[in-house]
C-alpha cells in the first residue's frame, strides 16, 4: 500500500492510498483522484517521508539523542516564555501565510458540515432553480434542497427574493465510495 500526501490546485492538502505508484498515475490520468474538499482534479504529489516499520531494531543511542534534543527544545521554549519573548508563535505565522489548508481541524469541520448538508437535503440536480421557485411560491411542499445552478440562475433567484447559498460540496460525499 502506498500512502501519498497530495495537494489540489486550490492548495488543499490531503492523503491518498494506492496499491502502487502505477495505480496512482493511472487513476490520476483518468481523473479519478479528486480533492475531498473541493472536488478539484488538478492534483500534485507533495514531498512526504516514507515510514519504515523496522519492529524491534531500534537504535537506543538515536532514541536517547532525540530525547535529549526534545528536552533541550522544551527548556529553550520555557525560557523564552519566561523572558516574555517578542517572537511571534510559528503557528500563528503559518496560519496567516498558508490559509485553511494548514489547519486540518478546519478541513475536518468543513467535511462535517458538508456531510450534514448532504444528509439533510434533497438533491434536485440541475433543476435547482426551478424547484427553489416552486417551493418559494408555494407550488410544492417546503423542504431543504441542494442542486446545481448557473451564476445567472443564482442571481435571478436572489433578485426574486429567494434565499440561496452557493457552496461547493465535495463530490466524494454524494455517492458511495465502494
Amino acid at each position: 500500500m502506498k500512502v501519498l500526501d497530495l495537494q489540489c490546485g486550490q492548495q488543499h492538502v490531503f492523503e491518498g492510498w494506492f496499491g502502487s505508484e502505477d495505480d496512482f498515475q493511472d487513476q490520476l490520468k483518468r481523473g479519478l483522484v479528486q480533492c475531498p474538499l473541493c472536488s478539484d482534479a488538478t492534483i500534485s504529489k507533495r514531498l512526504s517521508a516514507p515510514r519504515l516499520n523496522l519492529g524491534g531494531a531500534r537504535d537506543k543511542a538515536a532514541d536517547a539523542g532525540r530525547e535529549q534534543a526534545d528536552q533541550s527544545s522544551r527548556a529553550k521554549s520555557s525560557e523564552a516564555s519566561r523572558e516574555g519573548s517578542r517572537e511571534e508563535p510559528a503557528l500563528a505565522r503559518q496560519d496567516l501565510v498558508a490559509g485553511p489548508q494548514a489547519d486540518p481541524a478546519l478541513a475536518a469541520a468543513w467535511m462535517a458540515i458538508a456531510k450534514r448538508i448532504i444528509a439533510n437535503t434533497d438533491d434536485v440536480g440541475d433543476k435547482f432553480a426551478e424547484e427553489a421557485r416552486k417551493i418559494h411560491y408555494g407550488e410544492t411542499k417546503e423542504r431543504s434542497i441542494r442542486g446545481k445552478a448557473s451564476a445567472e440562475e443564482t442571481q435571478a433567484l436572489l433578485e426574486e427574493g429567494i434565499a440561496v447559498l452557493p457552496m461547493l460540496l465535495p463530490e466524494v460525499l454524494k455517492g458511495r465510495l465502494q
